[in-house]
């Protein structure tokens, strides 16, 4: 028999707030981290969910007195800090990382490659940092590392490798990968609208996530005195549709099959997710694929959002951030609206949530998809 896992506590650093309640409360009163920004000289100001350098740096400076780190990895260490302070990192506690281009910024105006530009080293030093005794896994595999990291943590535990594991995701916006977006064309000209019939494109954001995955809870009494709440891992999935470098499966297969294997690992029916925390980046290609697929998965009546209009596009942390407004969500029997939707955008129908309300939520179905065909979904269940 399987071990059971569980999530038993989070933090999370983003435009709307350096804890998980300051960011619950401004997601309750409809505020967006999502403004104009000049990102790029000589171009014109992009709409980017940004955090505040100078609020950064002050907040970094009430903990740490080595400045030695670079902006991202600031974000990074202001997120674990609060949860290795709680929890004993032992030789069977994983560190996990999940990035999509970690520090992309040391690369501008470089002749050579910076050691600080490796995923492996921005990972190592973290860990150092914090005094992980194991090696540190990366996972980055474009815009379902987030969700994935979570999956990782959980098989890694199950499997008898780990006893629990901190699990941290993040990314930063650098011209880079705003050049990148831009290049597709991709980029909305305003505040975006995921699945509504008026969007023109993502924003993209930024933040750091942290959470804290063990093989036991409070019932057992190891951890009570930390623990407030637990959320099971029930099931998770992952799958490579192979179908374009950036355009997503047009008939959803990649995300159908991630959901139904993640489903069926869960033993959870259908009707039974009372919510689902839907990737949603207001591109016309992936709004559709997901219509496609929730559909094909008779998920089409359980209530969805999107964050993105709230957070923009985090990229590697956008999955491990969204599972933690999920999780927020159902203790605070709260489904938070899917800010700017209006008017159905997709072929097929869904039940998104147009305004706060109200609900019983045990089971969370969280999906992701992302560049080059990847896709991935957990089952959570509130304990």
């Amino acid at each position: 028999m399987k071990k059971e896992v569980y999530i038993t506590d989070y933090n999370c650093i983003t435009p709307l707030g350096f804890d998980v309640s300051s960011n619950w409360n401004a997601l309750l009163e409809g505020k967006s981290g999502v403004a104009l920004h000049k990102i790029i000289e000589n171009q014109e100001p992009f709409y980017a969910s940004m955090i505040d350098s100078d609020k950064l740096e002050n907040e970094f400076k009430k903990f740490f007195i080595s400045q030695d780190f670079t902006r991202l990895e600031k974000m990074f260490l202001l997120s674990l800090k609060p949860l290795v302070e709680k929890y004993q990192i032992t030789d069977e506690t994983a560190f996990i990382l999940s990035t999509t281009k970690g520090n992309i910024s040391l690369l501008k105006n470089q002749e050579t490659l910076p050691e600080g530009a490796f995923l492996s080293s921005l990972a190592q030093k973290i860990a150092d940092f914090f005094g992980f005794k194991t090696k540190p896994i990366v996972v980055s595999n474009a815009c379902v590392s987030g969700v994935m990291a979570i999956a990782v943590a959980k098989n890694m535990i199950q499997a008898g490798k780990y006893k629990d594991a901190f699990v941290i995701a993040g990314d930063e916006i650098s011209e880079f990968v705003i050049s990148g977006f831009n290049s597709f064309q991709a980029i909305g000209t305003e505040i975006c609208k995921p699945y509504d019939k008026n969007r023109d494109g993502i924003n993209i954001g930024e933040a750091t996530a942290a959470v804290y995955i063990t093989d036991y809870h409070s019932d057992e009494g190891r951890i009570s005195q930390n623990e407030k709440f637990s959320f099971k891992v029930l099931g998770d999935s992952a799958i490579n549709d192979a179908n374009h470098i950036s355009g997503p499966s047009r008939t959803g297969d990649g995300l159908f099959a991630s959901i139904k294997n993640a489903m069926t690992e869960a033993h959870i029916p259908t009707e039974k997710i009372d919510f689902i925390s839907a990737h949603g980046t207001a591109t016309i290609y992936n709004d559709e694929m997901e219509a496609i697929a929730f559909n094909r998965m008779d998920l089409q009546n359980v209530p969805l959002n999107s964050l993105k209009a709230y957070y923009g596009h985090c990229l590697g942390a956008s999955g491990l951030l969204e599972s933690i407004i999920s999780m927020e969500s159902a203790l605070n029997n709260t489904l938070i609206s899917s800010k700017n939707f209006e008017e159905t955008g997709t072929s097929q129908p869904l039940n998104i949530i147009k305004a706060n309300q109200p609900a019983e939520i045990k089971y969370i179905l969280k999906t992701a998809s992302g560049f080059g065909g990847c896709n991935a979904a957990i089952v959570l269940e509130k304990c």
